[in-house]
């Protein structure tokens, strides 16, 4: 099933809410056809499905894994409201080789979670962070917002620089109820300022999942010999010798990475290291995992 749900094969479909079904049913069919231990896919309270039931209400979810068919008790809080954040510098749209950029990827993920969240009856809102914080979809679970999220996400386009530091910090004082935040970066900012604006966030009472999307290249630095880099958002180049900077490069991004895992971890956020050459189910499976603890 990865090969389904790499980039190269979902890049395949044009149409991105074409994309986000096809990753969402085959990551489905993967879960149910491989064990996935401690995995109950009881996201909430659920009750078998009887005669006279909304066919509407049935959890596609828990059927994926169980073969039986369960419905939500729906109460108020158990509705979990969901927020994608959509890092927009400029830097996002690299590539090297990749069938897909780094926004790309983050984009068609994000549609995927989209659609995941509209079968599991959860609001869904987006936002866009660049040199400020842009609402531009309200948190809604009817499905027709889901054609809404798709549009919006198609018609945006990384450009211009992010603070994403202070974008950060304005979505925590907007948000004003317990939510999960899904925050699409390749995190070149500052460490220290990012991490503090997470910060806020959880302590803010919010749920936060950090899908770190970097370049294949940016991961595993394929270059030798004398190469010429241009910064994305500055447009500054440098010449170094690739053979001699691998080393250290690679090193810096592990301590780049570490950083970012281990400060996460104490604040309870959930990172997900992701590059562009990686299936989806990674990153969907990280996301269930994380719906299930907020309950």
């Amino acid at each position: 099933m990865a090969s389904l749900l790499s980039p190269e094969s979902i890049q395949q479909i044009k149409r991105l809410d074409l994309r986000a079904r096809m990753v969402v049913r085959g990551f489905l069919q993967g879960l149910h056809s491989s064990p996935f231990h401690g995995f109950s896919v009881q996201f909430s309270e659920h009750r078998r499905y009887n005669r006279g039931d909304d066919p509407k209400l049935i959890d596609w979810l828990v059927y994926a894994k169980t073969d039986k068919y369960y419905v939500k008790r729906f109460e108020a809080e158990t509705n979990l409201t969901g927020y994608l954040a959509i890092d927009l510098s400029k830097s996002m749209g690299f590539t090297e080789s990749q069938s897909m950029t780094k926004f790309e990827y983050a984009t068609c993920l994000a549609a995927s979670l989209t659609y995941l969240m509209t079968m599991q009856q959860d609001p869904v809102g987006l936002l866009t962070l660049g040199e400020k914080v842009r609402a531009e979809l309200p948190a809604r679970s009817r499905r027709g917002h889901l054609g809404d999220v798709m549009a919006r996400l198609t018609q945006m386009k990384p450009e211009g620089n992010t603070d994403l530091a202070a974008s950060l910090t304005q979505v925590a004082a907007m948000l004003k109820h317990h939510s999960l935040v899904m925050l699409f970066s390749d995190l070149l900012d500052d460490s220290e300022a990012t991490l503090s604006a997470l910060a806020r966030l959880r302590h803010g009472g919010h749920d936060v999942i950090v899908f770190h999307i970097l370049d294949e290249a940016e991961v595993n630095f394929p270059y030798d010999g004398p190469v010429q880099f241009e910064d994305s958002e500055t447009s500054e180049t440098i010449t170094v010798d690739a053979t001699g900077f691998r080393e250290d490069y690679l090193t810096q991004l592990n301590e780049f990475r570490d950083n970012f895992r281990e400060r996460c971890a104490n604040l309870r956020i959930d990172y997900v290291p992701l590059d562009t050459s990686m299936p989806f189910d990674k990153a969907l499976t990280e996301y269930l995992m994380q719906r299930q603890k907020s309950k």
